[in-house]
Order: structure tokens, then C-alpha cells, then sequence
């Protein structure tokens, strides 16, 4: 990987005007494969950030930790309680796991990548019809993370789709929408098989956390990202450190590394295996469990060498849930809430309206004191 971990400082003065048209934007697919390209342009450069070292060191010995999920859907009743206190341990020091032995075919995981390629292979004209006018609009395209309010642009291209509980879905490339559709309902059995986990991990009964956030209901987002080669990947990002709305995300990527997670104030570099999934734990598993698993910040670094495709599933509660944390782990716990209560719409609106800023938007909701 050509980056392996530089500072950023993402807060500068653009020289895109913040109400310029997402239509009018270049796609960095179009823009990185221009004849002759060796410089990015200055809209896209990262300053370095020397108060911010900390976060410039790459820890190079710690092990993500690993759930095997068929321990939790067919093992013996001491093998899955054991993967319990995994997935838990998982969620509670790094935010962050990798799930094997899921059930989804690798056939599917790596059919559903050649669709993706297969979108962002599409004309620029014919990509601009599924550009969407509004950061809640079912289907969603375009470029870095939102280029009307961006201040410094990210090198990337975007495919956002909401798949549940109503299925939408571009009409090209031809057989995409059908092998998604396939994919969403895998992905969303093993999140929600993981949820029930999670929250017996936290003392509760299995199917609380699915109830009180309306999971039955809740929100999937089908995210592709396209990270195309970088002639200056130490100037630029994919993403910016963030964490992610909802719940759970699901990811799989096309064998070319990229993400980065933050652990213990340092970036770690993800390594996936075969036929996995990354998983992240989300602001409303945060809020949930009151602050005891905490979301996980990440981003995505950039190479020279190789176009990255990643495929992410969150899930989240229903749009019209107000999400709190569980009353149970307050009662047990004898701890007052440490976060306040937003319908999951409203911070879903207000997160990707934004500029994308570490847990800015999660701090807005949060409890001074609440310990």
C-alpha cells in the first residue's frame, strides 16, 4: 500500500464553491484515468496536521480480532457462548472484527464486486440519472463524500442505494439490481444473527436490541466505493477518519487493501481474509448500549498501483425510531443515559449533510457528565 498512514489536517479553505451542482462534479474514475496524470489537483490535497501524531502511527502488532459466525447459528450451546464473549470483547476494545464461516456464498460476494465495477464502468451520462437531488433519496451517486459541502474533496466515487425495508435499485448495468437484491437479504440474515448476539453479550435477551431499535424494520444501505489509482496517495484520502451511522456495517472489498482502523490512538491496517466480513460497530450500537461499544473510526487510505472496490451494509433501526440507550443497561447498570434521544432519520439526514468529521455528529447527542 503506497500510504501507510500520513496525518491529515481536512480543514482548509476549498477552492470548490460549496453550492457548486454534484452534477457538474468530474468523476475521480474519469479524472484518474486522464491521459498523462501525475499531480492531483490542489482541491484534493490534505495538509499535514503536526498536532495530530498520534494518529499518524501505525501499529503494526495488533491482531483484529476474529467471530466465527457459524459458532453463533450452529455450535454447541459452550461454543456459542464462548463466540458471545468474543463478539463482545470485539465490540467493546476495538469496535471492529472480521466474521468467517458467515454462510454467503463466495461465488455471490465476488459476483456482486464485478457488478459494482460494472456500475462504475457505466458513461458519465449514464451515471448522472441515478445522481439523486437529496442526501435522503433512495438512490444516490456521485463523488468524494458530500461535494456541496466538502472542503477538501476525497478521492472517491459513491453508489449509495437504500435496499430495506423497500428494495430500490438502479436499472444498469443489466442483472446488478438482481444479484443485489440477493445480497442485501444474505447480508442483512448475518447482521441481524449478529445483533442478537451483541446484545446477549451485553446481558440482554437476545432479540432486545432488534425490539427496541425496530431492526425488523430498520434501515439497509447498499454503499459501493470506488477508489481508483492516486499518482499522489500521500496527499490525498479515500475517506476521512469517521464513524458510521446505524449499527452494524458489513464490508467486502476486491483483494486491493485500503481501510484503516483506529485503536488505542493508532491506525491499524486491515488485512482482510478470503471470503470475510469486516465489520464495524456503528453510533447507534454506541448509543444503545450507553457508551459501553463504542463506534469505530476508520478511513481509507489510497494507492498508486491498483483501483480499490468496497462494498459496506449498514444497518441501522427504522428511519422513525428514536434511538436511546436500552433502559435495562440503565437500570442495571445504575448509570444515567449518556446520550440524548434523535429519531434515526433526522441524524441520518444531519450526518450526511455534513462534513464527515471523526464523532462529530455522535457529540451532538451526547451527555456532558453522564458517567
Amino acid at each position: 500500500m503506497a500510504a501507510t498512514g500520513p496525518t491529515f489536517n481536512i480543514h482548509y479553505s476549498s477552492q470548490v464553491p460549496h453550492d457548486q451542482p454534484a452534477k457538474l462534479m468530474t468523476s475521480i474514475k474519469k479524472l484518474a484515468e486522464s491521459p498523462g496524470i501525475t499531480f492531483i489537483p490542489p482541491t484534493y490535497t490534505c495538509t499535514n496536521n503536526p498536532h495530530d501524531d498520534l494518529a499518524a502511527l501505525i501499529d503494526t502488532e495488533s491482531t483484529i480480532p476474529t467471530v466465527d459466525f457459524s459458532l453463533l447459528t450452529s455450535g454447541t450451546p459452550q461454543q456459542r457462548s464462548q463466540a458471545i464473549h468474543d463478539l463482545g470483547k470485539a465490540c467493546q476494545d476495538w469496535g471492529f472484527f472480521l466474521v468467517i464461516n458467515h454462510g454467503v456464498p463466495e461465488s455471490l460476494m465476488k459476483a456482486i464486486l464485478e457488478g459494482v465495477q460494472g456500475f462504475f464502468d457505466l458513461t458519465e451520462e449514464e451515471k448522472h440519472e441515478f445522481e439523486g437531488k437529496h442526501v435522503l433519496d433512495p438512490i444516490r451517486c456521485g463523488t468524494s463524500f458530500n461535494a456541496s459541502v466538502d472542503k477538501v474533496m476525497f478521492w472517491r466515487d459513491f453508489l449509495k442505494v437504500f435496499v430495506y425495508p423497500e428494495f430500490h435499485f438502479p436499472t444498469k448495468p443489466a442483472g446488478f439490481s438482481e444479484l443485489a437484491l440477493e445480497y442485501c437479504k444474505r447480508t442483512r440474515q448475518v447482521t441481524r444473527e449478529l445483533l442478537k448476539g451483541i446484545s446477549e453479550s451485553l446481558g440482554l435477551e437476545a432479540s432486545d436490541l432488534e425490539k427496541f431499535l425496530n431492526v425488523e424494520s430498520g434501515l439497509q444501505i447498499f454503499i459501493a466505493n470506488l477508489y481508483p489509482p492516486c499518482p499522489q496517495p500521500e496527499l490525498a484520502l479515500g475517506m476521512p477518519p469517521h464513524s458510521d451511522h446505524g449499527l452494524l456495517t458489513l464490508l467486502i472489498q476486491n483483494g486491493i487493501n485500503g481501510l484503516q482502523v483506529q485503536h488505542k490512538g493508532k491506525w491499524v491496517n486491515v488485512n482482510a481474509m478470503p471470503n470475510s466480513f469486516l465489520v464495524n460497530t456503528g453510533d447507534h450500537l454506541e448509543i444503545f448500549s450507553n457508551g459501553k461499544y463504542r463506534s469505530n473510526i476508520h478511513r481509507a487510505v489510497l494507492t498508486n498501483k491498483a483501483t480499490r472496490i468496497s462494498l459496506a451494509t449498514p444497518t441501522g433501526p427504522s428511519l422513525e425510531t428514536v434511538a436511546t440507550p436500552a433502559p435495562e443497561l440503565i437500570n442495571n447498570e445504575n448509570r444515567k443515559p449518556a446520550y440524548i434521544g434523535m429519531k434515526y432519520k433526522d441524524y441520518l439526514e444531519l450526518q450526511q449533510s455534513s462534513m464527515l468529521d471523526g464523532k462529530s455528529i455522535l457529540d451532538r447527542v451526547r451527555v456532558s457528565n453522564s458517567e
